[in-house]
């Protein structure tokens, strides 16, 4: 999905603009799909290609929704991130190439990982 910077604008809340365009964050404990327990997907809201299912979601205690793996056609990037003066893997919508957020080797269930994802990048689908 190729639009372009005004395009964006547009398309976005500032917020949503600067997470997802920008690599930002989230201030933590904000959104209200880290709260967010029912079954459904999560996806992408840069171009709703479907990232996660509620089934992988957990609380990590952290304040953005985390899950432990995403959904098998969803391909997100892994991109090294040096900002901040840390070492992170930076992960990325496949389809739009929007920030999502980071993902970490420190989850708690067999997979290992943890993916952290600020929740403005989401939205999230019910499926009762």
């Amino acid at each position: 999905m190729k639009l372009t910077p005004e395009e964006w604008r547009v398309k976005l809340s500032h917020e949503e603009h600067r997470v997802l365009r920008e690599s930002g964050t989230e201030r933590p404990h904000t959104s209200e799909l880290n709260l967010e327990w029912r079954n459904g997907t999560y996806h992408c809201k840069g171009c709703d290609m479907r990232l996660f299912d509620s089934a992988s979601k957990f609380n990590a205690g952290c304040g953005w929704p985390s899950f432990d793996r995403e959904v098998p056609d969803a391909n997100i990037s892994r991109i090294v991130d040096q900002t901040h003066g840390m070492i992170r893997i930076e992960v990325r919508c496949s389809k739009c190439d929007s920030h999502l957020g980071h993902v970490f080797p420190d989850g708690p269930t067999e997979t290992g990982t943890r993916y952290c994802i600020n929740g403005v990048c989401l939205t999230f689908r019910h499926e009762p």
